[in-house]
């Protein structure tokens, strides 16, 4: 007996989705006939880490920022050029004394972060846009514009 069409795309779908589910599927007709719901991935936020986020910086120019932590605000971590959770906890450290920073000392560059940033670039480099959260290009370019010269 020929399966269905309906069968058929069922079987694909499920095999699909294994796979994408990073799981070998073992699409048979009895996996047709009662589909599993595909698992799903585990994402890094559930293990607390934080990516590294350099907002557009070259690897030199975060390299500069980390030197500038160093020399001022107490980071003690490599100066590797990408800007992680110790990076982000010493450049808060200073958001908070200068540049109305309030959230935690957590090196997650939030929207709180994002706004402070833009004050100091608002004061120190190119940054004319608003103060509102968001890293988007007028930021980036000021913030590379600053570690340039820092």
């Amino acid at each position: 007996m020929r399966p269905s069409i309906m069968t058929r795309a069922l079987v694909s779908a499920t095999a699909i989705a294994g796979l994408a589910a990073g799981t070998l599927a073992t699409a048979g007709t009895s996996v047709a006939a009662a589909p599993q719901a595909p698992q799903q991935a585990v994402s890094t936020e559930a293990f607390g880490t934080l990516a590294t986020e350099n907002f557009g910086l070259t690897i030199t120019q975060a390299k500069n920022v980390q030197r500038w932590l160093a020399t001022h605000w107490d980071y003690n971590d490599s100066i590797d050029g990408y800007l992680g959770t110790n990076s982000w906890k010493a450049f808060q450290r200073c958001l908070a004394r200068y540049w109305g920073y309030t959230g935690p000392i957590d090196g997650d560059p939030g929207s709180g972060t994002i706004s402070a940033l833009q004050r100091l670039l608002r004061a120190h480099s190119t940054y004319t846009g608003a103060i509102d959260g968001m890293a988007g290009p007028g930021t980036r370019s000021a913030f590379a514009y600053w570690a340039n010269r820092i």
